[in-house]
């Protein structure tokens, strides 16, 4: 029997109790909790490497959801009878617990950090996604592990009129709002939602409601950390030096902003920067050869980080005080748009969509129930009538590289086209049949995602399938710089 001693935390969630507990498992991890829902429990660890990795221009941060099928009293039904590669819905849960962590690690550490989540137990009612995160990040705040959260996460849902917080699996079925909001005591950091034509003041509520609901559930998380947190490892930051940065701002910069300013093709601004670059280079290289201390020698990817950084610094002032983005464009203009439908012969539809260098092709297949997807996950869904795949191949940003099947960006972005289109679907009462969407990146300049909505709203239609309405995708962004901030449309 362990001896270990169990610290219990609980919070109040809306109608719901979340427990957390930490000190009786997984005592080598640098941070270990559990956190229940009823009786959905999911175990989250957190632990860093000793030793940076020098070598990486990057910060190494894996985030793994192993969905485990005895959770819910089932065996996998593949012939090994054990779980193989993650199911499509683990590696979503993976990213959607990512996106809110990852923006608050320093990035230039280099130490690999790996989350692991693992649900122990799973009741078929309540939704392991948003009580993941909140695992997660009570792992990484009592941990060794230097992080600026903690976050925290909530789902929202809109059920007869109201809005609820964490509505059941079974409630869902009814809600006409599908939001998932994280974020930390100060502001939201990550939104992913499906809804069935939810008005905008009935968003901005969501939003609301959501952000206030998180305020407990990180205070708890800092009484956590209060209680048993480890004290943070001193870590090396691998960045550049100011004085470095400084110097090569000094050298590139009005040649920097001219390349901007006249180069709106991304092709032949990339290639005048390439140029710039090599000659950049090629001084310090030479000034590495002339000099005889080895601790003065300059790193040559520091130099080409630093012209990156001038380049992005001048991009932005351009953006907010010009109110010009790279490509000519203002802040509201969308780029040239083109569509087509009934490309392909035999396929039963297909759409290309065309916005600026972004183009996707997408091709519709409609089959027999007997086609739908059998699931064999956690979820207490068993088929599914309508999938929506993507696919982005290296030639579509002029890459070459290996294929082995779809990455997990491909398979979020799939995903979310989904559910961009899953409201406006016939029901199998009306329509019986199972639809298979496809959307192939032939072209990729930003907003893949949306694209591929636009392209499978018109193979749809070209299928005959009734949509009830058909539906475009567009990306939003945000730039600041000096206190001043713009909003950008189709970036």
């Amino acid at each position: 029997m362990s001896t270990a001693k169990t610290h219990r935390y609980s919070v109040m969630v809306g109608r719901d109790e979340i427990v957390i507990e930490t000190g009786k498992l997984a005592e080598q991890a640098g941070g270990a909790v559990t956190a229940r829902l009823a009786d959905t429990v999911i175990f989250a660890a957190a632990t860093m490497s000793a030793h940076a990795r020098e070598e990486l221009d990057f910060f190494p941060l894996q985030v793994e959801y192993e969905e485990k099928l005895y959770a819910a009293g089932r065996i996998p039904g593949s012939f090994f009878r054990r779980e193989g590669k993650p199911s499509d819905s683990a590696i979503l849960i993976s990213r959607v617990i990512d996106r809110p962590l990852r923006p608050l690690f320093r990035e230039e550490m280099r130490n690999d950090v790996q989350v692991m989540l693992t649900p122990f137990s799973h009741d078929q009612e309540h939704h392991i996604d948003m009580l993941g995160l909140i695992a997660a990040s009570t792992a990484l705040t009592i941990s060794n592990i230097p992080w600026d959260g903690p976050v925290a996460g909530v789902r929202i849902g809109l059920i007869d009129g109201a809005l609820v917080i964490n509505p059941t699996i079974s409630e869902m079925e009814n809600s006409q709002l599908d939001l998932r909001v994280a974020g930390t005591a100060q502001a939201i950091n990550m939104v992913e939602c499906g809804a069935s034509e939810v008005d905008e003041e009935t968003m901005l509520k969501a939003l609301k409601l959501a952000h206030d609901t998180l305020q407990p559930i990180i205070a708890l998380q800092n009484q956590i950390r209060a209680d048993v947190g480890k004290p943070k490892t001193e870590v090396t930051l691998y960045k550049i030096a100011d004085t470095l940065q400084a110097e090569v701002a000094d050298k590139v910069r009005a040649e920097v902003r001219q390349i901007v300013v006249e180069h709106t093709d991304r092709t032949a601004r990339n290639d005048a920067l390439d140029v710039l670059r090599d000659k950049l280079v090629a001084e310090y290289e030479e000034r590495n050869k002339a000099q005889s201390d080895p601790a003065q020698i300059i790193k040559l990817a520091h130099v080409r980080e630093a012209l990156t950084n001038v380049m992005y610094e001048e991009v932005r002032k351009r953006i907010v005080h010009d109110g010009v983005r790279p490509d000519g464009r203002d802040f509201t203009t969308i780029r040239a748009l083109a569509a087509e439908v009934a490309l392909v012969p035999r396929v039963h539809g297909s759409g290309l969509f065309t916005r600026g260098q972004t183009q996707v092709l997408t091709i519709a297949t409609l089959g027999t129930p007997r086609d739908a997807m059998q699931m064999d996950g956690l979820s207490p869904e068993e088929d599914r009538r309508y999938m929506h795949h993507y696919n982005m191949p290296p030639f579509s940003t002029g890459e070459v590289y290996p294929v082995r099947g779809p990455k997990r960006r491909e398979i979020g972005h799939g995903a979310l086209a989904e559910t961009a289109l899953r409201g406006m679907i016939p029901p199998e009462d009306e329509f019986p049949y199972t639809i298979r969407l496809v959307s192939e990146v032939l072209s990729s300049n930003g907003s893949t995602s949306m694209a591929s909505v636009c392209a499978s709203t018109l193979a749809l239609m070209d299928a005959g399938v009734p949509i009830v309405r058909p539906v475009a995708g567009i990306a939003m962004g945000l730039v600041q710089h000096d206190g001043k901030t713009a909003i950008l449309t189709d970036i």
